[in-house]
């Protein structure tokens, strides 16, 4: 009998189209070997589990409620084994001032950050900001995905574009590191291998990630010498490790003067014809399928 697959994607994040494009991909491919099943998470759910008897649950979700740790706490209930990193260290990776706090006391390099509260005056903020960090900085979110609402501020625009995530409530305020922009796939235990990307845009966005008419240039192999590209595959497996992920994660760096700068750990990368891990996973001789299916078997309960 053939494996039933549930696909889970959608959902209310500001990825939600980048999610339900995952799900699409992923069933289309599965389609092949398995049955499946593609499904919202929403308040059928649980109908959708008990009609279906799915043996794996995919995770397909992108952003707040899908890898911050809440549908993962869903999961757990149904005791079913679901893919991609659990409860605790999907919450840990999603908040990027806990995971900066860990990577800092693993001595993993990652740029300095003010958490803001919206608490102090502008004059306040900004005086901080000169002192602390200098201009440019990054302005974001401490718990969205993908880039979004990212933004590279110098001294001229760095109030509005603070005001214009004011009802995040808290943000983060980082050092602006130049350099590279190097991703690591990891897949459990292995490092499965890195890409360089050089978006035509300022800086690796939303619209660089996920839009075809940003030619983003996707570099691999990467152009490092074999000790640092073996630096920086040590370096996302030891994050991976550090925060309890399981299965496939991805590492975002920037590589300046010789140092790797890590801004961020994925639980759920995506899984779209212009997604990372797929691409570096084929450049390994693995191709879309396989990597679906390991990801498919390394599914379990209580992750």
């Amino acid at each position: 009998m053939k494996k039933k697959i549930l696909i889970i994607s959608g959902g209310i994040s500001k990825e939600r189209t980048i999610s339900l494009d995952t799900g699409k991909q992923v069933a289309r491919e599965l389609k092949k070997k398995y049955l499946i099943k593609t499904c919202e998470p929403d308040h059928n759910l649980k109908n959708n589990i008990k009609k279906f008897k799915p043996h794996v649950i995919f995770n397909a979700l992108h952003g707040q409620f899908g890898e911050d740790g809440y549908i993962q706490s869903i999961l757990e209930n149904f005791k079913i084994p679901y893919t991609h990193s659990g409860v605790i260290s999907s919450a840990i990776a999603m908040d990027k001032e806990i995971s900066k706090k860990i990577f800092i006391k693993n001595k993993i390099l990652t740029p300095r950050y003010i958490k803001y509260s919206y608490d102090h005056n502008d004059k306040e903020l900004f005086s901080v900001v000169k002192k602390k960090l200098k201009f440019p900085v990054v302005v974001k979110p401490i718990n969205e995905g993908s880039s979004v609402n990212v933004f590279i501020c110098n001294v001229k625009n760095f109030l509005k574009k603070v005001k214009l995530l004011e009802n995040y409530k808290e943000i983060l305020i980082e050092e602006f590191i130049p350099g590279r922009e190097i991703q690591v796939a990891i897949l459990g235990n292995k490092k499965l291998g890195a890409i360089e990307l050089r978006p035509k845009r300022k800086f690796y966005d939303y619209d660089a990630k996920y839009k075809k008419n940003a030619n983003t240039e996707h570099i691999i192999p990467v152009d490092l010498s074999k000790k640092n590209l073996q630096k920086v595959l040590d370096i996302s497996l030891k994050a991976h490790k550090l925060i309890g992920c399981r299965g496939v994660t991805r590492s975002d760096f920037k590589f300046y003067k010789n140092k790797f700068y890590l801004l961020e750990i994925n639980t759920q990368p995506g899984m779209t014809k212009l997604s990372l891990v797929p691409e570096i996973a084929a450049f390994k001789g693995m191709n879309f399928f396989e990597l679906l299916k390991w990801i498919i078997n390394d599914a379990s309960i209580n992750r």
